[in-house]
This record gives structure tokens, sequence and C-alpha cells, in this order.
């Protein structure tokens, strides 16, 4: 069944490139953790791909490689599907609803927040793919738990239902029964294109506290994600 929030305009009204402009910095995260892990996938499918932005600069990245993005949004389609090419495909529907053969890398990036059971779409990946690739934004801060407002937003504009730290996010992994085989911290507040002039100037105080200690600096002030591969 379709979700009303990502059909009709309404995502897209408060994300018109579908977050298009952050997909060279999350292709480059991406081939990072896999470069360090000396995996060379010969095929990729993108759960919840949006603009299938990042499968494209993946592409450019990794030219043995074929790439499948699946999303349920008719918007978001209506975005990637012009970018397909002879190594790049795309899909609107149900990716789990899909008869479709096991990838060597099945990647949800900043997805499962979103997703009502979270935890049945986890373990529903398992199955699909030997290695799933996670990119989790670490919504779980004193900094935005104390300001509040932080959380409603991603909320209200972006779609987030479940909110994570560090811990959670692992622990949700192993509890679907993955193996957590490698991850990192991705300070996206700092590098990533159009945020606003808040999270900006905490860019200087993020850096210098992480400088003593990056796990407690992102429990304190937030602004990170994780990328995390799995088996």
């Amino acid at each position: 069944m379709r979700d009303p929030f990502y059909e009709g305009g309404r995502y897209l009204a408060t994300n018109p490139d579908w977050h298009a402009g952050d997909a060279p910095f999350k292709a480059l995260w991406i081939s990072d953790i896999l470069v360090r892990n000396e995996i060379m996938p010969r095929d990729v499918v993108e759960v919840g791909c949006g603009s299938g932005e990042i499968l494209v600069e993946l592409a450019g990245r990794m030219p043995a490689t074929r790439f499948e993005g699946y999303d349920i949004s008719s918007d978001a389609m209506r975005i990637a599907a012009p970018k397909a090419t002879d190594r790049v495909s795309f899909k609107q529907g149900d990716y789990f609803a899909a008869e479709t053969a096991p990838a060597d890398l099945l990647m949800a990036i900043d997805v499962f927040e979103h997703v009502d059971d979270y935890l049945g779409f986890i373990r529903a990946m398992k199955p699909r793919a030997e290695y799933k690739l996670f990119h989790i934004p670490l919504d779980l801060s004193a900094q935005g738990l104390m300001l509040g407002r932080s959380l409603m937003y991603t909320r209200k504009a972006v779609g987030h239902l479940h909110y994570f730290c560090k811990d959670t996010a692992l622990a949700t992994l192993r509890d679907c029964d993955l193996q957590i085989l490698d991850w990192n911290y991705i300070h996206g507040a700092e590098s990533l294109p159009n945020r606003k002039l808040r999270t900006r100037l905490m860019s200087l105080p993020r850096r210098l506290a992480r400088l003593v200690n990056e796990d407690l600096a992102v429990r304190l002030l937030g602004g990170a994600s994780m990328m995390v591969l799995t088996r």
C-alpha cells in the first residue's frame, strides 16, 4: 500500500530534489566502506532509491557493477526514471513483493526510519543479498532532546517515524539477526549542502568536541549518522 506522505507532492513540497544534492557525498561514503572491506559487488539493489542519484553516482565509481533502484513513490520515480542507463534501472513498487534473484549488495540509505514496521523491513532484507548496507540518521542526542523541535522537524519535513542513537541502531540490526561487519560515523551536518544556518554554526563546536571524544561528541551535540555494513 502506498504511503500518502510520499505521494501527491507532499514530500516533494519540502524536499523538491528528493535529496539528489546529497547523493555525491553519500556515494563517496558508500564507496569508502565497500573499498575498506574489499567488497566488489556485481549487482547492487537500493530499496527506497528516491531520486536515484546515489545509484547514478555509484555507477560512475563502479564501472563493472549493475544497479537497480526500487521506490514505492510515483513522485520519486518521475525524478529517477529518466536517469536510467544500460547499467542503472529503476522500478516503482514494493521490492519485497517482487520476484528477483538475490543481489550481492542490498542498500537501504536513510530508509527504515520512515517505515512503520521497521523491524519487519530489515528482516525481509536478510535473505535478499549477501551483504546489506544501511545509512542511518542519528536523531537522538542530548542537544536534540533538549531542543525538542529538531525531532519534530524530522517527523514533519522528512517523515522520520523512529529515532536512533548509535547503540539502538546497532542493536536493531543485531535483533534482526544481521552480523555487523563494519560501521563508521558520518558527519553529514558539516558536509552536506543546503543545511540551515543553525546547523552550520554548530559545525565548529562539534569538530572541537570530536577532538576529545568522537562518540561523546555525537551523543551530546548530534549532527551525525552511521554507515553500517552487515551480512
